[in-house]
């Protein structure tokens, strides 16, 4: 879809916006408890009332004959009342039969009100609403909707609104209230006419009333399916405020000062000649975009995403070193230990040479060790830091802290970002670098990253081997020791990966120890390692340097290798339970070999019957080497908020427009959204209060 520049009119006044926010305590019939129950679903505000739509759509417009009706579809029925009353068994309830010139149906409540035994008098006309199914009596409704009503009584003239609700808030009160908001308030348009009919929408409080209120007309699939023209314009403005929000994030950054460290090439340039191969073209290509940004004076907020293997390490490092070489410090955080220990490694390794050595910082160092190494850091002696968490926790003081990089972004919450930034020098805000081995879907990098600028790593080092993946049921377990042992004899190592049991740690633990145990028995010839979660970081850094020394043939794990080991002699993998893992994590796993030059195996394990989700997965895994074509996918599988870990991200969560389905209106949204900031920043206000109501999400971190 075209989104040609904003026509003149985008910077006129729009109409008087419709009062100050009117809280609903203070409505007719809102009383505290409603009040209450209300803000449960996000109505605070009148406002707010405009934009709880409805889930679905029941057609109330038309009567079936009793003798008509079919069972397992909903019906409306219209008869008089010819027997009620309650019966005790099997179980209390109030059972009544109504009856028309077409037949007699009972209708039952397993818990109901003297109100509706009243409202069911013999000889009363009443309607019903519900799902028909077969009863033990002739065919039934189970907790029908009931309306009492006058012989030749009007039916409603459009479909009625099913809207999303909580325990205590009736459709009926739904209606009413949205009815009343509907009427009282003045809903006005912030889109200029001009662009609405250049993108083909509706008014904004035209598409509100046909999706309350549908026409007699209307086509209830259209509706029903979020096709309808109403639909796509709510969308849009969605969409629409998602970019205003993340671009205003961008912008106030943008005019927070930060250390301008601009490219000395003392260091970076030392560390390049020393590398024994030479970088890709695109980490040369984000190497570039990432020291542009170090040199200027505004807070740098980037996000480096590469697939596994495609080396964002060595970007890591270079912007650490511009940031070393012109006298400012630099800290590394990783959510684990075993990947903040392999990042500090790394960079020894490489820094060594250079007369660099930087901090580790990890909650199992030693208390002595631990003190020194604050010290230095506090007096400014040491410029790079390496660790998880710890980083952020009081006692670490990083006076000249000028870049944070965070590896693995998406597993901290915003607040821990936001932690490691508040270390900066005083007024002056460090350059974030995030970083994630899980790539995601341009659609979600546009929506979800608005305020992000963004590196892409999309080729992998040479002389990285392809790794084949092959499924195998669990039957043939002993086919796949049979294969860790030639592999081990052959002079290679292998991994072999415990199954996920999210429900309990201590059941995941019992089954690291058991699989131990088996396979050191099956291989008495090979030496077998374990690692997992509740080990001692000091075990587990032996465990995993003599796997990496070759001292051990086979270890076993927990997830805790998902990210960040680097083992080249390992061409092995057996993933149990395979159907239990995210596709994300499947691939994050499988990148664990393949990193040196043998050819490599990833054995994916699974159990019998396959779900169907566990089959999709699979054959996502099997048929994919690409991590951007398996993030597509999983984001078809799974939605985005889970994708992103959105609800500790502090984005706004989309609750209509879906990112595959309305991929179209993104790139509209996202230029309407600069042109507004630019040239009508009170139109913009009016959107971002109308959907977010003053609770605009926490800048990203």
């Amino acid at each position: 879809m075209s989104h040609e520049s904003a026509s003149p009119d985008i910077g006129h006044p729009a109409p008087p916006a419709c009062s100050a926010a009117t809280a609903l305590a203070g409505w007719p019939g809102v009383g505290a408890q409603l009040a209450g129950r209300l803000a449960k679903l996000d109505l605070r505000r009148a406002e707010d009332l405009l934009l709880h739509l409805p889930l679905r759509y029941e057609d109330e417009t038309r009567l079936t004959p009793i003798g008509a009706t079919r069972p397992g579809y909903p019906a409306q029925v219209e008869g008089e009342v010819v027997a009620c009353e309650v019966t005790l068994r099997p179980r209390r309830q109030l059972v009544a039969r109504i009856r028309d010139d077409s037949g007699t149906l009972v209708a039952r409540w397993l818990n109901f009100y003297p109100s509706q035994q009243k409202q069911l008098a013999v000889g009363r006309r009443v309607r019903l609403f519900g799902e028909v199914r077969g009863g033990f009596f002739g065919d039934e409704m189970v907790h029908p909707r009931l309306r009492p009503v006058e012989a030749g009584e009007a039916l409603p003239e459009a479909l009625t609104p099913v809207y999303p609700t909580t325990a205590g808030v009736g459709q009926a009160t739904l209606r009413k209230l949205i009815d009343r908001a509907l009427a009282s308030l003045a809903v006005d348009d912030p889109l200029p006419p001009a662009m609405c009919r250049r993108l083909g929408l509706p008014g904004f409080a035209e598409a509100l009333r046909a999706l309350h209120h549908p026409a007699p007309d209307a086509d209830p699939a259209a509706l029903e399916h979020r096709e309808h023209p109403a639909w796509r314009r709510i969308k849009f403005d969605e969409l629409l405020v998602q970019q205003l929000s993340l671009r205003r994030a961008y912008n106030a950054r943008r005019a927070r000062a930060a250390v301008a460290l601009p490219p000395r090439r003392r260091l970076t340039a030392a560390l390049l000649e020393r590398l024994p191969f030479a970088p890709t073209r695109a980490q040369a290509r984000a190497v570039a975009e990432i020291a542009a940004d170090l040199a200027a004076p505004h807070p740098m907020q980037r996000l480096l995403q590469g697939d596994v293997g495609s080396g964002k390490t060595l970007v890591a490092a270079l912007a650490m070193l511009q940031a070393a070489e012109n006298g400012w410090q630099a800290a590394l955080m990783a959510p684990t230990e075993i990947l903040a220990e392999q990042h500090y490694r790394k960079l020894a390794d490489w820094l060594a040479p250079l007369g660099l050595q930087p901090a580790w910082l990890s909650g199992s160092r030693r208390k002595r060790e631990r003190a020194a190494e604050l010290e230095r850091l506090r007096r400014g002696e040491t410029l790079l830091a390496v660790g998880t968490h710890a980083l952020i926790e009081d006692p670490v003081d990083l006076p000249r802290l000028a870049l944070a990089v965070v590896d693995e972004q998406h597993r901290f919450g915003v607040r821990q970002r936001l932690a490691l930034r508040e270390k900066g020098a005083g007024a002056l805000r460090p350059h974030m670098l995030m970083m994630s081995a899980t790539p995601i879907p341009r659609t979600l990098a546009m929506t979800h990253y608005a305020d992000l600028d963004v590196s892409v790593l999309d080729e992998l080092p040479p002389g990285r081997t392809p790794i084949r993946t092959r499924l195998v049921s669990e039957a043939r377990r002993d086919e796949v020791v049979g294969r860790v042992r030639a592999a081990c004899l052959d002079g290679r190592q292998a991994y072999w990966v415990c199954p996920l049991i999210e429900e309990s740690e201590a059941l995941q633990l019992k089954t690291a120890l058991e699989t131990h145990e088996t396979l050191a028995a099956a291989l008495p010839e090979l030496k077998v390692g374990l690692v997992h979660g509740r080990l001692k970081a000091d075990e587990k850094s032996a465990t995993m340097a003599a796997f990496a020394a070759g001292e051990l043939h086979v270890l076993v794990a927990t997830t805790v290798i998902e990210v960040g080991v680097d083992v080249p002699n390992a061409s092995l993998m057996v993933i149990e339970h395979a159907e239990r893992f995210g596709l994300a994590q499947l691939h994050q796993l499988r990148g664990r070999v393949g990193r040196g030059t043998a050819e490599s195996v990833c054995i994916l394990l699974y159990a019998q019957p396959l779900s169907e989700t566990g089959r999709a997965r699979l054959k996502v895994i099997y048929e994919n080497a690409d991590g951007f074509a398996i993030a597509r996918e999983d984001l078809q599988l799974r939605g985005p908020g889970e994708f992103v870990g959105a609800r500790q991200s502090g984005v706004p969560l989309l609750r209509y427009a879906d990112l595959e389905a309305d991929a179209e209106l993104i790139e509209p949204a996202r230029a309407l959204a600069e042109q507004l900031l630019a040239q009508a920043p009170e139109r913009a206000e009016r959107l971002l209060s109308r959907w977010l109501g003053g609770r605009e999400a926490l800048l990203r971190a």
